[in-house]
């Protein structure tokens, strides 16, 4: 069976109310996943690049979850990008670690999916967002799958019961849809 890796790039989840109901989604329903909580598990952003690269190694299917901070990666992400994706075990001609396996960005934005248009902001969530990961992917000789992304999930919303129910609600969906990609890559 082939294995899945969860990397959770948030900074903090326990200030999280749309990625830590994704997070919890996904552990029901695929508990044989291997979960990188990168919060939790380096919350000095000392993080352990032998450990996080086995994980690399031994996955089929790797998901990157992650809240849109500034128009990028949250830090927590970025660094773990730096550092575990280097050349030589990701890329160059000795880096072949990631060849072939399959890669899902999954993120959320506080933001509503309509102002990330040329209309509101000026560019779009590819322009912005996705032009680093295909770029970060293809250097890497990933796969990158379709991405996953729900925005209007705002943290500043969740001291309004009605909104808070909203926001957990569209994180559940969102959780089903990167669920059923999972299902198709592993069918």
């Amino acid at each position: 069976m082939k294995k899945v890796l969860i990397v959770s790039g948030h900074t903090d989840l326990k200030d999280s109310v749309a990625n830590d109901t994704v997070l919890n989604e996904l552990k029901r329903q695929f508990p044989e996943a291997k979960f990188s909580i990168l919060s939790e598990l380096y919350p000095d952003f000392r993080i352990d690049v032998a450990a996080e690269q086995q994980k690399l190694v031994k996955a089929d299917v790797i998901v990157w979850q992650f809240p849109v901070f500034w128009y990028s990666l949250p830090s927590m992400l970025h660094r773990w990008v730096e550092e575990v994706c280097v050349h030589g075990f990701a890329h160059g001609s000795t880096g072949t670690a990631l060849k072939g396996k399959k890669l899902i960005a999954s993120f959320t934005t506080g933001a509503t999916a309509d102002w990330y248009s040329h209309e509101a902001l000026g560019y779009t969530v590819d322009e912005i967002l996705m032009s680093q990961i295909k770029a970060t992917a293809s250097l890497c000789q990933l796969d990158l799958q379709d991405y996953v992304y729900t925005g209007g999930v705002s943290y500043a919303l969740r001291t309004d019961p009605e909104q808070l129910a909203n926001i957990k609600a569209l994180a559940r969906r969102h959780a089903d849809r990167v669920a059923a990609q999972l299902r198709a890559l592993l069918a």
